[in-house]
């Protein structure tokens, strides 16, 4: 992909793996729309990214609120007439071997809400801004760790655990990706998911009590591959392991349940719970 002139909005790159992704970035010519809660962190990046030549804006908003994930869709809206790229970046890890159920400032169990409800709330209301730049691209940075999404259970009120809830709101990532590049399909905007690399050596997974595995570069070549190559190019609907493409979790493909936690989704974030298209098979 030619990155002169795009615009390319990562979230959660303030760290880890999506500030290294922003630092690769950084003299691509693309303007960079950099999000996170910390400033300082903030600041030191796009010194980087205009010591090397590139743009940057930060803007700060905490995914544990949807009014803030709302205000972040408003500002960018507000700001800039083109979105290219869309990296739904930003998560919580399992919260250690102790975690306890956590809720966000909305009342819903936080990791689902942080790593899924509010990249899916971002998404939707950038999805103008996106198909009006097309040819365009979302990706999103799911994991293989992936729990099939109990219905009846969906905010973990009985037998949670951190893992669980992490996984289960992977693999909500996962089947929104499906489900949105259903819906786009013919539009000009893709939607891919990945699991980037295996426990990266990031400040998330060694607070998490685990050993890193992975390098921060590793992760970020496998989300620069479906954010910007040329060899992805008009590939839409898959999942990713890296590099190479894979199944995910089997309930991912299950139509049915991917309706049902779209409509749930809408409900939750207080979205129209109709939209054109439908998802299917995939």
């Amino acid at each position: 992909m030619e990155l002169k002139e795009k615009t390319i909005l990562i979230t959660g790159s303030t760290d880890g793996v999506g500030r290294r992704v922003a630092q690769r970035l950084a003299n691509s010519g693309a303007t960079l729309l950099i999000h996170g809660r910390d400033r300082v962190r903030a600041d030191s990046l796009l010194q980087e990214i205009r010591q090397s030549g590139g743009r940057g804006t930060f803007y700060s908003a905490d995914f544990s609120s949807l009014a803030e994930v709302r205000a972040l869709a408003e500002a960018i809206q507000r700001d800039h007439g083109r979105l290219d790229v869309l990296i739904n970046n930003a998560g919580i890890g399992v919260g250690g071997a102790s975690s306890s159920r956590e809720v966000s400032r909305d009342g819903y169990e936080l990791r689902f809400a942080v790593n899924y409800l509010s990249s899916f709330l971002l998404t939707r209301l950038l999805l103008p801004l996106l198909q009006k730049s097309h040819p365009a691209r979302i990706v999103n940075v799911a994991s293989m760790g992936q729990q099939p999404i109990d219905f009846a259970d969906l905010m973990l009120m009985k037998g949670y655990s951190g893992a669980r809830a992490y996984c289960q709101s992977k693999l909500a990532q996962i089947m929104f990706t499906l489900d949105l590049a259903n819906e786009l399909d013919g539009s000009g905007v893709a939607a891919n998911g990945l699991h980037p690399a295996t426990y990266m050596d990031t400040a998330m997974v060694r607070e998490d009590g685990i050993a890193p595995i992975s390098t921060v570069d590793e992760g970020a070549n496998a989300i620069l591959h479906l954010a910007v190559a040329d060899q992805t190019d008009g590939m839409s609907g898959c999942y990713f392991d890296g590099l190479q493409p894979r199944r995910a979790n089997p309930q991912a493909y299950d139509a049915a349940a991917r309706d049902r936690l779209r409509s749930i989704s809408l409900e939750l974030v207080g979205l129209p719970t109709a939209h054109p298209g439908s998802s299917s098979g995939a």
